[in-house]
């Protein structure tokens, strides 16, 4: 009887273990991140997933040069301001807009597009698109393995893998 009991307790500790293991969460490969600062008065916020770079070359392979690229995981990066601001010069009116990329090897396109709820950047629609500017990205000082937004005093910056993409705004 003893023996059965022990059998018991046993197997209970093991269905309970395996229970406690299937109900934690997996690590997400690209966590959802939130950006946000005032750049002259205008809150900017940048909802974007963060994907790693893992041991992969990201530009010109990952992310193709002259295709239109999320600018982040999963679904399509948003970045909303609470006032109009000009960006490389040109006006963007208050709102939310989906930010799209088209990297270049020397240069990169972004687009912010009215259609901010989307997947990816699958069905990116061009008449919905409100502003394009063209901007030159930076080696950057070191490897980002994680893809991060920064509101910075005068612009916002994409940083991943050994790229650095300032976008002027005022």
């Amino acid at each position: 009887m003893k023996l059965h009991k022990k059998i018991g307790v046993f197997l209970l500790t093991i269905c309970m273990a395996t229970l406690a293991n299937a109900q934690e969460k997996k690590a997400v490969a690209s966590p959802a991140e939130t950006a946000t600062g005032k750049i002259n008065g205008a809150t900017i916020t940048i909802n974007y997933g963060s994907p790693s770079v893992k041991g992969r070359t990201i530009w010109g392979e990952l992310v193709p040069y002259g295709k239109v690229w999320r600018a982040g995981a999963n679904d399509a990066t948003t970045f909303e301001t609470d006032k109009e601001i000009t960006v490389e010069g040109k006006k963007l009116p208050a709102g939310k807009y989906s930010f799209f990329v088209i990297p270049e090897k020397e240069s990169a396109t972004i687009i912010f597009n009215k259609e901010w709820k989307q997947w990816g950047a699958y069905k990116v629609n061009d008449k919905e698109e409100q502003l394009r500017v063209k901007v030159t990205p930076k080696k950057s000082a070191s490897l980002t393995e994680k893809l991060v937004y920064k509101v910075n005093k005068d612009n916002i910056t994409l940083s991943w893998e050994n790229w650095d993409i300032p976008v002027k705004i005022k």
